[in-house]
């Protein structure tokens, strides 16, 4: 497999029950890939030739090579 973007991310769980979705690439975007995290729970991934995006939905902390950021709940 081979890759042009070896960039890692990092998404850590704040609550339980947190979604990591992963998106495809190409011209129908589709969710290809899901991940539940519980609070404490970090998951370490990169984009790769089948996934373009990844949608997070739950309180959580991502870090990226262009900074960190929180996700929010809707509590």
């Amino acid at each position: 497999m081979s890759s042009n973007n070896n960039d890692f991310f990092v998404i850590k769980a704040m609550e339980d029950g947190v979604n990591v979705i992963g998106l495809t690439r190409g011209t129908d975007t589709r969710f290809h890939h899901s991940e539940k995290l519980d609070r404490g729970e970090v998951m370490i991934a990169q984009f790769t030739e089948h996934t373009s995006a990844v949608k997070v939905r739950g309180k959580a902390v991502i870090q990226t090579s262009h900074g960190e950021m929180t996700n929010e709940s809707d509590d």
